[in-house]
C-alpha cells in the first residue's frame, strides 16, 4: 500500500524506539502502518535495524545457548502451517492496521462524536490509546492541545491545521507545545489513525465536560 508524495515523515527518535522495541503498542501500530506506505521511512528503519544488529554483534557480554539453533529449528518444524491465500486480499487499510480493525472501512463500528465526526478505539495496551477517526469533508476537530505525544497518520483524504497540510501517508507529530484545530480538506472525508499517550487538553468547557464520554 505504497503512497507517493509523502512529505511528513516519522522522526528519528520514533524510528529508533520502534526498531529497539521500546514503543507502546499503539504507537508501534502507527509507525508500522506508515512504514508500509513510505519508502523513505522504511529505508531509514532498515538502517536502524542494521545498526542495532551490529551493536549486538559487538557486545561481548552476550552469551547464547549452544543448542539455541537446533531448538529454534525444532520449534519451526512444530509450528502448524498456515494456508496461504491464492490471491492477496484487498484491504482499505495498511496491513499492520488490518489485524486490529479488519479490512474494510464499511465494517468499522463507529462511535459518533458529534458534527458527523466518528471514532473507533483500537484494543491495545494501556500505555497509549489508538483510534480511527472519520472526519466529514469540511468538518473540524475541537480546538485542543496535548498532555503528551500525539501521532496522527492520514489513511485517506487530507486535513489541515494551523501548522501544515497533511494528505494520505503523512504523519503529524504533536506534543504539549502544539495547539491546533484539524479540518478535513479537499471536499472529502478524512480518515486518520490517531495515537495519544494522554488525554487531549480541550480549550472549550463543553468539550472538557463530555471528554470522559468521548474517551479522547
Amino acid at each position: 500500500m505504497m503512497t507517493k508524495n509523502i512529505k511528513h515523515h516519522l522522526s528519528d527518535d520514533l524510528l529508533m524506539a520502534y526498531a529497539s522495541g521500546n514503543l507502546a503498542e499503539g504507537f508501534s501500530i502507527a509507525v508500522a502502518a506508515h512504514v508500509s506506505m513510505c519508502d523513505h521511512c522504511r529505508s531509514r528503519l532498515e538502517s536502524y535495524d542494521a545498526l542495532g544488529g551490529a551493536l549486538l554483534e559487538r557486545d561481548t557480554n552476550i552469551t547464547v545457548d549452544q543448542n539455541a539453533f537446533s531448538k529454534t529449528l525444532k520449534r519451526i518444524k512444530m509450528t502448524p502451517k498456515v494456508p496461504q491465500p491464492k490471491e492477496k486480499l484487498h484491504s482499505d487499510f495498511p496491513d499492520p492496521l488490518s489485524g486490529y480493525v479488519g479490512r474494510r472501512i464499511a465494517e468499522i463500528k463507529w462511535q459518533p462524536l458529534g458534527m458527523g465526526v466518528k471514532q473507533a478505539v483500537l484494543e491495545t495496551s494501556e500505555d497509549a490509546t489508538a483510534r480511527l477517526l472519520y472526519i466529514p469533508a469540511g468538518a473540524q476537530m475541537p480546538d485542543h492541545s496535548h498532555r503528551g505525544l500525539e501521532l496522527t497518520l492520514v489513511l485517506d483524504g487530507a486535513f489541515a491545521d494551523e501548522n501544515d497540510y497533511f494528505t494520505k501517508g503523512d504523519v503529524e507529530i504533536a506534543d504539549g507545545s502544539t495547539n491546533h484545530t484539524p479540518i478535513a480538506m479537499d471536499g472529502k472525508p478524512c480518515i486518520c489513525l490517531a495515537v495519544t499517550e494522554a488525554p487531549l487538553r480541550f480549550r472549550k468547557m463543553f468539550h472538557r465536560l463530555i471528554q470522559p464520554l468521548m474517551r479522547i
